[in-house]
């Protein structure tokens, strides 16, 4: 309502005052209780109502592990496990240098030393099909 429209009412008595607070006094208990309805229905989940787990949504369990204060990962002094370098790769790719990075001038000379790195893959599948063949003859004898 805007100023006016009260300044109409409160023109109008005290009696008319009084029912437009008795109005607004129903609607707040009206829409009080609402909220307290929407508000417990917001608090239940599968522990204190008859919701099933999968109604609690995405939350996220807390961890029964204690901190042991070290950090994630290996840790110093673990001997690690990575694959060993093959002295026969089968196939070797030479990634040449052509020109300078630093000044672009060109470098035609042959190589001081190599660095070597070598990448795994697993190679795709391929689908191995085998024909099945036999033979068809005819007896000289018997003719069959």
């Amino acid at each position: 309502m805007k100023r006016e429209e009260f300044l109409i009412i409160y023109d109008q008595g005290p009696d008319a005052v009084f029912a437009l607070v008795e109005t607004l006094v129903a609607q707040i208990t009206v829409l009080t209780a609402r909220v307290r309805e929407l508000e417990s229905r917001i608090n239940t989940n599968s522990r204190n109502s008859g919701k099933p787990p999968s109604s609690d949504g995405l939350a996220r369990t807390k961890s029964l592990r204690k901190k042991s204060g070290k950090k994630s990962g290996a840790q110093k002094g673990h001997p690690g496990h990575t694959l060993e370098m093959t002295s026969k790769p089968d196939k070797i790719e030479v990634h040449r240098v052509t020109q300078c990075q630093h000044c672009g001038a060109s470098l035609p000379v042959s190589a001081e030393s190599f660095e070597r790195r070598q990448v795994g893959d697993t190679p795709p599948l391929k689908l191995e099909v085998t024909e099945h063949q036999t033979e068809q003859k005819t007896c000289p004898v018997c003719g069959v």
